[in-house]
C-alpha cells in the first residue's frame, strides 16, 4: 500500500496541479481531499493548457480513478461544466470519476452570504475570498445544516434540509438587502443536476479502501497552501479547511498510517492572492517582474498575485506542519536573468530577531534577508540537476538546508516534461 500526499507549502498557487499531473503517471487513484472551486490547478500538456477547479489534476492521464473526496465542498454547476469540457475534449470517455456522497454542496444562499459578508465586513480589511460560497458552505457543514452530494438523490430529504438552512440564514440575507432563494426553484434545479451526477456519486471511502487493498498506489491532492490552513495559516486571512497534509486523511477517509510520503510544493519565490500578511512582498520593480515573467494571475479569479522573495521562515513552518518528506520547487525558470536573489532567513519583530512565525498582530514583522548570486542562463531545457547553472544549484541547495527537507522535484517550465525528477515518491 503506497499513498503519497501533495500539498502547497505557501499561500497556494505553487504549481501543485503540474506536480500532481506528473506523479499521476505513477498512481492509479488521485483524490482531491478539501476545498472547492476557490482553487484552480493549471496543467500544460503538449503545449495545451487545461484548468481544473474541482476535478483532480490526474484526470488527464487515461484510466486513472479521480475521486472528489468527502472533505470537499462542491458546486454542482461548476462540476458539470468541467465534465462537459472533458467530454468535448474527448477525455471523459477514458476517465473514471467518483464523487463522495458525503461531500458538501455549495448552494445559492452560500454565494449570497459570501458576497454580502465580504462587501460589508467592518473593522478590518476584507479577507479577500473568491466569493464562491466556500466559507459559508463549510459553516453549514460544521453547523450540521449542510446538504451533502448524496442528498441530491433524495428529494424529500434535500427539501427538508434546505428549508431549514434557508430559514436559518433568512434574517442575515434580508438584512443585507438581498433576496432569499426560492425553495422550490432551488430544489428543482439541484435535483436535476443531481440526476446528471448520479452515476458518479458513491461511497468513496469504501471505494478507496478497496483500491488500497488491491495494492493500487493512491495520490492525495491538496488545494490552496499550508499558510492558508484554517488552524495554522495567517488567520483570519485563510481558507475554511485544513490544507496541511494531515487533512488528507479525514478529507479522503483514510487513517493516518495510510500516507507513506508527503511532497510539499513551493515556488522558487513567493506569491499571495488577496489580503493578509506577506513579509517578503515586493511592490516595486522586482514584484512587477516576477508577476509578468511568472504569469502570476489567479486561475480562479484572474486577480494579479502579490509577489516577493522566497520566505524560508514560513516555508520551514509549512514543512513541519505537514511532515514533508520531500520538496518540489516550481518556476525556477522565472528567476533566470536576475543578478542576485534574496531569501528571507528570519524575521525581526519590534527590533528583535525571531526565527519563526510570530503570533499574528504582535508587532511589525520585517524580513531578514540573505542574498545569493543569480544566473542569466535559460534553464527550461534542463532535465538533470547537472544541466542547471551552478548558481541555480546553489540556490536549490540553500533551500534544502534552510528547510531541512530534501529536494524531490524541480520544475523549470509549465509543460509536463519541463521537470527534473530527483525522487520517485511511490518507490521511496
Amino acid at each position: 500500500m503506497s499513498t503519497v500526499a501533495v500539498v502547497g507549502a505557501q499561500w497556494g498557487d505553487e504549481g501543485k496541479g503540474k506536480i500532481v499531473d506528473r506523479l499521476a503517471a505513477q498512481a492509479e487513484v488521485v483524490v482531491r481531499f478539501q476545498g472547492g472551486n476557490n482553487a484552480g490547478h493549471t496543467l500544460v500538456v503538449g503545449g495545451k493548457k487545461s484548468i481544473f477547479h474541482l476535478i483532480p489534476s490526474g484526470v488527464l492521464h487515461p484510466n486513472r480513478l479521480s475521486v472528489l473526496g468527502n472533505g470537499m465542498v462542491i458546486d454542482p454547476k461548476v462540476l458539470l461544466e468541467e465534465l462537459a469540457r472533458l467530454d468535448a475534449a474527448g477525455r471523459l470517455a477514458t476517465s473514471r470519476i467518483a464523487i463522495s456522497d458525503r461531500a458538501q454542496v455549495i448552494l445559492p444562499h452560500h454565494l449570497i452570504l459570501d458576497s454580502l459578508r465580504e462587501d460589508r465586513r467592518s473593522g478590518s480589511v476584507p479577507v479577500g475570498t473568491t466569493r464562491r460560497g466556500i466559507g459559508p458552505a463549510y459553516e453549514d457543514k460544521v453547523g450540521r445544516r449542510g446538504v451533502r452530494m448524496g442528498d441530491l438523490l433524495h428529494e424529500s430529504r434535500f427539501r427538508e434540509i434546505l428549508s431549514a438552512a434557508l430559514s436559518y440564514h433568512k434574517p442575515v440575507i434580508e438584512a443585507g438587502g438581498a433576496s432569499v432563494p426560492v425553495l422550490d426553484e432551488v430544489v428543482a434545479s439541484y435535483m436535476a443536476m443531481g440526476q446528471r451526477l448520479a452515476g458518479y456519486i458513491t461511497d468513496t471511502v469504501e471505494l478507496l479502501h478497496d483500491q488500497l487493498e488491491q495494492g493500487k498506489p493512491v495520490l492525495l491532492e491538496g488545494a490552496q497552501g499550508v499558510l492558508l490552513d484554517i488552524d495554522h495559516g495567517t488567520y483570519p486571512f485563510v481558507t475554511s479547511s485544513n490544507t496541511v497534509a494531515g487533512g488528507g486523511c479525514p478529507g479522503a477517509g483514510l487513517g493516518p498510517r495510510a500516507v507513506s510520503h508527503v511532497m510539499a510544493v513551493v515556488k522558487a519565490y513567493t506569491t499571495r492572492v488577496g489580503d493578509g500578511p506577506f513579509p517578503t512582498e515586493e511592490s516595486g520593480e522586482i514584484g512587477d517582474r516576477l508577476r509578468t515573467v511568472g504569469g502570476e494571475f489567479g486561475s480562479t479569479t484572474g486577480r494579479p498575485r502579490r509577489c516577493g522573495w522566497l520566505d524560508a521562515v514560513a516555508l520551514k513552518r509549512a514543512m513541519r506542519l505537514s511532515s514533508a518528506s520531500s520538496l518540489a520547487v516550481t518556476k525556477l525558470d522565472v528567476l533566470s536573468g536576475l543578478e542576485s536573489i534574496k531569501i528571507c532567513v528570519a524575521y525581526e519583530v519590534d527590533g528583535k530577531r525571531v526565527p519563526t512565525i510570530p503570533y499574528d498582530g504582535l508587532g511589525q514583522v520585517r524580513p531578514v534577508y540573505e542574498t545569493v548570486p543569480g544566473w542569466s542562463e535559460d534553464v527550461s531545457a534542463a532535465r538533470r540537476l547537472e544541466d542547471l547553472p551552478e548558481a541555480a544549484r546553489r540556490y536549490l541547495r540553500r533551500i534544502e538546508s534552510l528547510t531541512g527537507c530534501p529536494l524531490g522535484l524541480v520544475s523549470v517550465g509549465p509543460d509536463r516534461e519541463a521537470t527534473i525528477d530527483l525522487i520517485r515518491p511511490f518507490e521511496v
